[in-house]
């Protein structure tokens, strides 16, 4: 399937999805892990808050390889993950959290929110 249409059909199931599941390369085993996170999509961009900020493990996977494949339902599509660290940004991302999932979810699960991750799902 052409990368394009792939992309529409990851984007168009993700718009009805609470979850996606994360794929990372672990920096110590080299091989790759899967889990479930919350996101937010927005436009072009999905939006990762990991729940124990830059200490949860996926994320420090992240920081030795920036490889992530986003998987959903019937689609799955590999990026190049953005770290972002600049508190203001961080902090914007929280909210869209709290907006999407409840405020009361977002204190409950999340114990760190000093970094957030960003991948563009179209060049």
């Amino acid at each position: 399937m052409p990368k394009d249409k792939h992309e529409g059909k990851l984007r168009t199931l993700l718009q009805r999805d609470r979850e996606v599941n994360v794929s990372v390369i672990g920096r110590k085993s080299g091989k790759v892990t899967t889990r479930p996170v919350w996101f937010v999509l927005e436009q072009d961009k999905l939006h990762l808050l990991p729940v124990q900020g830059s200490e949860t493990q996926w994320y420090e996977n992240l920081m030795r390889n920036r490889w992530i494949q986003l998987s959903t339902r019937s689609a799955a599509e590999e990026f190049q993950a953005t770290l972002v660290t600049d508190p203001k940004t961080v902090s914007l991302v929280a909210e869209k959290f709290r907006q999407k999932y409840g405020a009361a979810d977002v204190k409950k699960y999340y114990s760190k929110l000093n970094v957030a991750v960003e991948i563009k799902l179209a060049e």
